[in-house]
């Protein structure tokens, strides 16, 4: 079996080492087919205001939801981000959101809806509650569900005839997938951050690099890494074509947990903390595919293109395709160059921005917004600059710090939580046509934060950089400045 290697005891009977995957896999694995689908128990299922086509088909085939205590839903992609559901000025898109609230209380599942305390992004909300827990087999319908994976969980994305599966049977036919270990030695770079990590580890093993597996990431680096940043590199896991990331729980992961609200608590806790000491890969384990990254060579990263693996230092200039070997890969880079409209050999620090954002499930989290308003504070913004919190948990955290003060201070806009301009899809939240944005999102393929609009992936202190010089520029080279600026 993929994963696993025979090894010889002492007593000479053999025993098997397992990755993370396997041991999660074969903890939920209920029957397997001849064909090597699996039917997967579902410890945690997260909706959120797009599931209405998937509770659709549950009304047509006659279905209930088989375990709703076991299911999360939230109002995170149509939301507004200001002036409340009429600011959407579409009535469908505000109804996505009601919506939402309607099918989970005729159901009898747990929803945090528009305004509720506990809204935000689900895959915020899911991590700061407490809902995700190491060992847990965790889907939504959201690519990006691969975040989750941070605490020790195997979390996917699934679509809406799989998350209706899920609704009607709280189980799933699943494929086993691959493993793949990226070992990432040394520490980061002083001003170097999760999100220049995980953008440097795309563009070496490209979009595709991970296809078909779980990429478990180890070794210094990531230990190092705050519970934050590890759920930024896992959310972009899927970037690289992974199923899903994971890092082994440690003792980062059980401080981050203990006393959230939905979290084990008393004898629970500790049970659950002799279960998730054991949830790591065994050193006899044989991974299908390994890769080394020492993290001391990464520095802040950017995208030139129109995929996160087009990206590079952001001391460097925009690669030049007549020196790429490879016909379709030169192609991509042709087509991406004339879509960003970037000149090869641009300095990446001299390309202007007409607007920044900072937010999403990637980079919207409270060390996020710390990390940005340490560049904004005493400064001003010299392009548009939003700021959306990853929850209403992030977002009274930041006030009760006065973030938010800086940010405004700054002239930056100082939103209500949700998706926003990361994914476009409220309709207000959007870049024009031929602009293009610093964002702290995930994707940067043409269309995705508005039609036209042109995106350039950075870390926080990168975007808020931006904000403040008004081009991509490396935040290393801004000292803080002088002043609280509130």
């Amino acid at each position: 079996m993929a994963g696993e290697r025979e090894t010889q005891t002492k007593g000479g009977a053999r025993a098997r080492g397992r990755t993370l995957i396997d041991k999660i896999w074969d903890a939920h694995e209920i029957t397997r087919l001849p064909s090597g689908q699996s039917l997967l128990f579902v410890d945690r299922h997260f909706i959120h205001d797009g599931t209405s086509q998937a509770f659709e088909k549950l009304d047509i085939e006659g279905h209930g939801v088989r375990s709703p205590e076991r299911t999360i839903g939230t109002a995170d992609h149509y939301v507004p981000t200001r002036g409340g559901l009429a600011a959407l000025g579409d009535p469908a898109r505000a109804d996505m959101v009601l919506r939402l609230e309607r099918d989970a209380d005729r159901f009898g599942i747990t929803r945090f809806g528009y305004g509720d305390a506990r809204q935000g992004i689900v895959h915020v909300v899911g991590p700061e509650l407490g809902l995700t827990l190491p060992g847990f087999v965790l889907v939504c319908g959201d690519s990006h569900t691969s975040t989750h994976g941070a605490l020790g969980a195997f979390a996917f994305g699934v679509g809406a005839s799989e998350v209706a599966h899920v609704l009607a049977t709280q189980t799933l036919w699943q494929a086993r997938p691959g493993s793949m270990r990226i070992m990432l030695s040394g520490r980061l770079g002083a001003g170097v951050t999760a999100k220049d990590l995980i953008l440097h580890i795309i563009a070496r093993i490209g979009a595709g690099g991970a296809t078909g597996h779980v990429i478990e990431y180890a070794g210094p680096a990531i230990e190092a890494l705050s519970m934050e940043g590890r759920l930024t590199v896992c959310n972009m896991s899927i970037e690289a074509g992974a199923r899903a990331g994971l890092i082994a729980p440690d003792e980062t992961t059980f401080r981050y947990l203990e006393g959230r609200p939905y979290a084990p608590t008393d004898a629970l806790w500790e049970r659950a903390l002799e279960s998730w000491r054991g949830l790591r890969s065994d050193e006899e384990a044989v991974f299908d595919r390994e890769v080394a990254v020492d993290a001391a060579a990464v520095a802040p990263t950017v995208t030139w293109g129109t995929s996160p693996e087009e990206a590079v230092p952001v001391t460097a200039a925009v690669p030049d395709p007549t020196g790429e070997p490879d016909a379709e890969r030169r192609r991509r880079m042709q087509q991406a160059l004339a879509y960003m409209d970037l000149q090869p050999g641009t300095p990446m620090a001299r390309i202007q921005v007409d607007r920044v954002f900072i937010g999403s499930c990637t980079n919207g989290r409270i060390e996020d917004l710390r990390a940005a308003a340490g560049l904004l504070r005493g400064r001003r913004t010299l392009v548009p600059t939003m700021v959306v919190p990853g929850s209403r948990s992030v977002k009274d955290a930041a006030e009760a710090e006065g973030l938010d003060r800086v940010f405004i201070a700054a002239g930056a806009e100082w939103r209500e939580p949700g998706c926003s301009m990361c994914v476009a899809m409220n309709g207000v939240d959007l870049v024009a046509p031929g602009e293009r944005c610093a964002s702290t999102s995930n994707r940067n393929f043409p269309g995705r934060q508005g039609r036209g609009a042109r995106t350039h992936l950075m870390s926080p202190a990168m975007a808020a950089a931006a904000a403040v010089t008004g081009h991509i520029a490396d935040a290393r080279g801004l000292a803080p400045a002088a002043g609280d600026g509130v």
